[in-house]
């Protein structure tokens, strides 16, 4: 395994620069690090452009043409979840270890991001190399409700033909994501002393007969539902409050249900079954139940088929960059990776570090890794921007 003329000293300062901003989401307040990002890359040669879709919830896109042909965009996001406790150093100091890189975002994923930064800049250097249009877009709030990408989405930007999105995957290629919806689902009932319940109805006791068939529908039905590459659809509880006083009855009771869609689920398709299944309530138990609202999430399912040239591109780089076993895989959760293939953009999901420690005290990045990262991200990029394809 090569790793010519990547800059590991300045991919480590780099990534030290970046732990060390706040970004934990909420609130976000990504701007400081999107003008960082931009300094890096401006230098490099590209154009910046800034777009926000809330005060200091900013997105960063870095595009540098070179001729004709495709358009390629590196993408993955500012925010981080928060530090929580438990970290035994400083968690925006970026501490070295034992051949791994601690700090939050480390893996997740402003590890990827700088590995992403460094190809840019070596394919920035290499221009005789390749030929089209090279992005990197680097986007705000992920974590939460990928309000960026969907941001970036709707503001009408340039044909993306392929894009590679930043998330930890050992370097491996993960080709296909879940997506979910998240119904916040109000049970109502009659409220009484509870001294006398049976003036009343029980919300809480509707609810309970609800849950029993949220439980009967993903055994029977929602799991039923199989891809190759990320398992199972699934439907579950996640959240439940009822009540407002110790002795009344109460008159409303709250449910968050998770809805995880494969691909090839329809969204609006899944709403309606959502909606049957509180007829249903209704029909069997008398339940009155409605959706009052639904919750941000990352979006749907999607998938990029293995047959693509980008999947196939991406086995080849992982494989020759230290992965012996590139995939291709799915991700049981959500990432941006849709919202690129909305633009009609085939895509691919890699980077260094593991979904096992994100989100985590003592988040990680394995040094080999976020350094091999960087070849991996340029050698995808040279494959899908041939010079071949200015005549």
């Amino acid at each position: 395994m090569t790793t010519s003329n990547v800059d590991s000293v300045r991919m480590k300062q780099n990534l030290t620069a970046l732990v060390a901003i706040n970004t934990e989401n909420p609130p976000g307040r990504e701007r400081e690090a999107a003008e960082c990002v931009a300094g890096w890359l401006e230098e490099a040669g590209f154009d910046l452009s800034f777009s926000e879709y809330a005060p200091g919830r900013t997105n960063v896109t870095a595009v540098l043409r070179n001729g004709s042909g495709p358009c390629f965009a590196f993408n993955t996001h500012l925010d981080v979840v928060p530090a929580g406790e438990g970290w035994t150093q400083d968690p925006f100091t970026l501490t070295e270890r034992e051949g791994k890189l601690y700090g939050r975002g480390a893996c997740d994923a402003k590890g990827p991001m700088v590995a992403m930064i460094e190809a840019l800049r070596l394919l920035s250097a290499q221009r005789d190399g390749w030929s089209g249009t090279l992005m990197g877009v680097f986007t705000a709030d992920e974590e939460v409700a990928s309000e960026g990408a969907k941001h970036y989405v709707r503001d009408a930007p340039p044909t993306i033909d392929f894009a590679v999105i930043g998330e930890p995957t050992s370097n491996a290629t993960f080709s296909a994501h879940k997506g979910s919806l998240r119904p916040r689902v109000r049970v109502k009932g009659v409220s009484a002393h509870s001294g006398t319940p049976e003036l009343g109805v029980n919300a809480i006791y509707s609810a309970a007969k609800l849950l029993g068939l949220v439980e009967e529908a993903h055994h029977q039905q929602v799991r039923c539902r199989c891809h190759p590459l990320v398992g199972n659809a699934s439907l579950t509880v996640t959240r439940v409050h009822g009540g407002h006083a110790d002795n009344v009855v109460p008159e409303s009771c709250e449910l968050l249900l998770d809805r995880r869609m494969v691909p090839g689920e329809d969204e609006a398709a899944v709403k309606a079954e959502l909606q049957q299944l509180l007829q249903t309530a209704q029909t069997r138990y008398g339940v009155e139940a409605e959706i009052v609202a639904w919750q941000p999430t990352t979006g749907g399912a999607t998938e990029t088929d293995s047959a693509e040239a980008i999947v196939q591109a991406s086995l080849d780089a992982c494989r020759r960059y230290g992965q012996p076993d590139p995939g291709p895989f799915g991700f049981q959760g959500g990432c941006d990776l849709v919202h690129f293939r909305t633009l009609g953009a085939k895509g691919v999901v890699i980077g260094p570090g593991s979904l096992a420690v994100a989100h985590k005290p003592d988040e990680f990045v394995p040094i080999e890794e976020f350094i091999a990262a960087a070849s991996i991200y340029r050698a995808i990029a040279l494959a899908m921007l041939p010079v071949e394809a200015a005549s």
